[in-house]
């Protein structure tokens, strides 16, 4: 299976993390992606671009690989099943994509399978949101086409229902919470799993997109253990093969609810580069060719800043700071080569490291205050 010829679709940031982890099996990598200058175009050995979405550039594509995996959500799945026909291997699968690209459709999966999930209403527009006022405070999600905080508005009162999607989507019920947690689980197509370490999120408070993450999880052990559980019961019930980042709830009364699942690398798991056995992305690796599964032993607390682009700037990126951050112990800063920053846009992130947990957190904050991404003002 080394010597198979495999497909990327995407070449964003999670694509490049996967490149990076292809070179030292020297596999055969070739990437579809509708930016010229996306950040795998500098390493792929074959970068073709085209759109992810369109069926007959999906289908040429797949012809000449025997393996096909995304590293986003958003592709034509009717091409992928096509492929699937005629002998391709595509991991995770599509039936598995097709569900996944649908949060209305995803959600009720959870009830089929009797997975924990908050409770939640079907809508097909604005007006049918408007006739379940008694069920706010909530959040409203496009059924199809959220991605990274898009797609997402939280309705408090009558008063912000001009905010909901004119769309099918659905209403989920705005719960209290302890903490969001993730969990990021790999299946091989033989059946073995393996989870790694849980890690507690701090989304960023008006972009809805993770600000930074502790690695594992401040939490009861057996709040933890109750999460991986559920964790590889939902990547079971899907059979996926390749990874599943399952993103959680922790709720005040000690109750754990799936929030959404990603069939692909994650933002939960870029620490897991430097600070575990195996990362998130050579795991992959291991789970889509069918070979055992790496250890996700972590070697100490860890945590992870997303770097994105400070508010108020575009144009070409400059990173201020960065010798600070060189010259300070276990900080590793991974840089995702887009020349053009914009507001939040995510440009990298950084992996931090310490064997004292509260000195870890006084890294993150340090960090945090150290460095900016920044160009000619807007």
């Amino acid at each position: 299976m080394l010597s198979s010829r495999i497909g990327i679709l995407g070449g964003g940031q999670l694509g490049l993390m996967l490149l990076q982890a292809a070179v030292d099996w020297n596999l055969d990598i070739h990437v579809l992606d509708p930016d010229a200058d996306a950040p795998c175009k500098k390493i792929a050995p074959y970068f073709q671009q085209g759109s992810l979405q369109d069926y007959q550039t999906v289908y040429e594509f797949g012809q000449n690989l025997d393996i096909i995996t995304i590293e986003i959500e958003k592709v034509n799945v009717d091409a992928l099943e096509a492929l699937e026909k005629e002998g391709k291997l595509i991991y995770p699968q599509p039936s598995v994509i097709r569900l996944i690209q649908d949060k209305r459709i995803q959600k009720q999966f959870y009830l089929d399978n009797d997975l924990p999930t908050a409770p939640f209403i079907l809508t097909e527009n604005r007006a049918d949101v408007l006739g379940h006022i008694a069920f706010l405070p909530a959040f409203h999600k496009l059924g199809k086409d959220g991605y990274d905080g898009r797609g997402v508005q939280r309705l408090t009162s009558e008063a912000d229902l001009d905010k909901a999607f004119d769309k099918p989507g659905l209403l989920e019920k705005a719960i209290p919470f302890e903490k969001e947690l993730a969990v990021i689980v790999a299946r091989n197509a033989s059946g073995e799993v393996a989870t790694f370490p849980t890690v507690e999120m701090v989304f960023h408070p008006e972009h809805n997109l993770v600000e930074y993450l502790f690695a594992p999880a401040e939490i009861a052990q057996s709040t933890d253990a109750k999460a991986q559980e559920i964790a590889r019961k939902t990547a079971e019930a899907f059979q996926i093969v390749g990874l599943l980042a399952v993103e959680l709830f922790l709720t005040k009364e000690g109750e754990i609810l799936i929030n959404e699942v990603a069939p692909r690398p994650h933002n939960s798991g870029h620490h897991t580069i430097r600070a575990n056995a195996t990362s998130q992305y050579e795991q992959h690796w291991r789970a889509i060719l069918n070979l055992p599964l790496g250890s996700t032993y972590a070697y100490g607390p860890s945590a992870m800043v997303n770097l994105l682009g400070e508010d108020g700037f575009q144009g070409l990126a400059e990173y201020e700071g960065m010798e600070t951050l060189l010259a300070t112990e276990q900080v590793f800063p991974f840089l995702y080569w887009k020349a053009i920053t914009r507001p939040f846009r995510k440009m990298g992130h950084i992996t931090i490291m310490d064997s004292d947990i509260n000195a870890l957190k006084e890294k993150v904050d340090f960090v945090k205050k150290s460095i900016r991404v920044i160009s000619t003002k807007s």
